[in-house]
């Protein structure tokens, strides 16, 4: 404990006092600052990747349920009435909504649009988010007998549906019942129509492919009595959803897939993951050549202090004392730097993540106006954790060579 304690305070000494040659100062001193920049450019950075990830996930869970329950084999099933009671008795469970959905042809006025309609019951409002990113008319799926569709803004956009929605929407498709005739193949098609009565904006994907509709239009189109395509449930969130999921799965049974929000977009979430680790390591190598400076600064100390090393030797310092003290210099460098950047990168995402200093720019809309940044405590401990490994690696080099250069000559000749 003694030896550690003389090694941080002439390290310290060494870090703070002034050298014999200006230019080990300002080396120091730019060890520090690259670190520190290091450091901070992983903070912010990362924050606002982590800013970004959540406002594509809140997008996707405005859309996507908590739990989809559908069928492993084929497009449709039909659900067994009691199955569903007891799915909807479990405590964790707050509302399910049956789907049924198919892709057809849409038709307003002369413009043309494949697209993907979406019948849903009356509890989908309370199982998705999406009645609050209605942009434009109403959710409305129903008005007495009439049915009514609220589309996506790129189908609206792609339709030229426009703020009256006086025209119908017209919605074609294969009638799964005919048998196909090629010399009249209109016997083949099917077409009804209804009424647009909202326009919703949540993401380029959703908002290009999905109408929603009612499941009676739908079922009556496609010549269904009671089939559907999905079961869309909302969980409590005051239960974990990972047993609520296991006692769905186990009550649906090895016919159906039970798929919680990660898992419905799988791939989206492990490319998200993937970019993030990207991102990382290149920042990361980034400040393993910043952190050259501290092989650097640290060589030219050592060639500075080749007195102070025949003294502490002369005065019964052991090789592992003055080898310590010179890797706690390099250390240290890596320790205020990072922790500087640290302050800086938490300081500055924090500021964006309050006021939105930086805008968003460009000819295109989106749901945010300015950068979104969440800061992770989670990453601020492996940015931390990085770099003082990184640093102790780069210090450990120009220490190795005190012992080559003029530990084992001192031993020998008994100078420097």
């Amino acid at each position: 404990m003694q030896e550690v304690n003389i090694s941080f305070y002439i390290a310290r000494r060494y870090l703070l006092g002034k050298k014999s040659r200006n230019a080990i100062n300002i080396i120091s001193a730019i060890s520090v600052l690259g670190v520190a920049t290091g450091t901070m450019a992983l903070v912010i950075v990362l924050s606002v990747f982590n800013g970004f990830d959540h406002v594509v996930k809140s997008l996707f869970n405005t859309f996507d349920p908590d739990i989809k329950i559908s069928a492993v084999e084929g497009k449709t099933f039909t659900p067994d009435p009691s199955t569903l009671h007891a799915v909807t008795s479990l405590p964790g469970v707050l509302a399910m909504s049956e789907v049924l959905e198919e892709n057809v042809l849409l038709v307003y006025g002369e413009k043309q649009h494949i697209a993907t309609i979406k019948g849903v019951d009356d509890a989908f409002p309370e199982v998705s988010g999406i009645d609050s990113m209605i942009y434009d008319g109403e959710m409305k799926l129903k008005d007495r007998n009439r049915a009514y569709a609220v589309v996506g803004q790129g189908v609206a956009y792609s339709l030229r549906i426009g703020l009256s929605f006086i025209d119908p929407l017209f919605v074609y498709t294969i009638d799964r019942k005919a048998k196909l005739n090629m010399s009249n193949p209109e016997e083949s098609i099917r077409r009804d129509f209804l009424y647009p009565s909202g326009i919703f904006a949540i993401e380029q994907d959703f908002d290009s492919r999905y109408v929603i509709c009612p499941i009676e239009f739908v079922r009556e189109l496609l010549s269904y009595q009671s089939a559907i395509s999905f079961l869309e449930i909302k969980l409590d969130p005051r239960f974990p959803p990972e047993a609520v999921q296991a006692e769905i799965a186990q009550i649906m049974g090895e016919k159906f897939m039970v798929k919680n929000r990660q898992q419905q977009n799988e791939l989206f979430y492990r490319v998200m993951k993937s970019e993030k680790w990207a991102i990382f390591l290149i920042l990361t190598f980034i400040l393993i050549i910043a952190s050259f400076n501290i092989i650097g600064s640290l060589s030219m100390l050592i060639i500075d202090k080749k007195s102070d090393i025949l003294t502490l030797r002369n005065m019964g310092a052991g090789n592992r004392l003055i080898e310590r003290i010179f890797l706690v210099e390099g250390w240290l460098i890596s320790v205020i730097g990072s922790f500087a950047g640290l302050i800086l990168g938490i300081t500055i995402s924090w500021v964006q993540q309050r006021f939105g200093v930086i805008k968003l720019t460009g000819s295109g809309t989106f749901v945010i106006d300015a950068y979104p940044v969440q800061i992770e405590p989670a990453d601020i401990g492996m940015i931390w954790i990085t770099v003082l490994v990184i640093g102790f690696i780069a210090a450990s080099y120009p220490v190795k060579q005190i012992s080559v250069k003029y530990l084992s000559k001192i031993e020998r000749e008994g100078t420097v």
